[in-house]
């Protein structure tokens, strides 16, 4: 998959440095991985969440944290469109939500 917004992931990590080595081992397997359909995803990821919109949420590091990625299966393509806490992602509509919090 063509992963945009690594920046996102880094000024996360940089913020909060408990959940670098999970979301970096996040970010190397989804580069890799050739999901093209939620269901690939969901079989590697049994712990996720099929959003509509094309989104995944990810439980990441023990749902310490939270990540939300909008997917053109066909295209190949994951787009960060949220990280943060668990707290942060329950203020937030999954489902629509475009930018990081600052």
């Amino acid at each position: 998959m063509n992963v945009i917004a690594r920046r996102t992931l880094v000024q996360f990590w940089t913020k909060h440095p408990r959940s670098k080595a999970s979301l970096e081992a996040w970010y190397h397997e989804a580069l890799h991985a050739t999901w093209a359909t939620p269901e690939d995803v969901k079989r590697r990821y049994p712990t996720a969440s099929i959003l509509r919109n094309n989104r995944v949420q990810f439980d990441i590091r023990g749902n310490e944290f939270r990540l939300v990625c909008a997917f053109r299966y066909d295209k190949g393509i994951a787009w960060i469109k949220f990280v943060g806490t668990h707290a942060e992602y329950d203020k937030i509509n999954a489902e629509t939500y475009n930018g990081n919090p600052a």
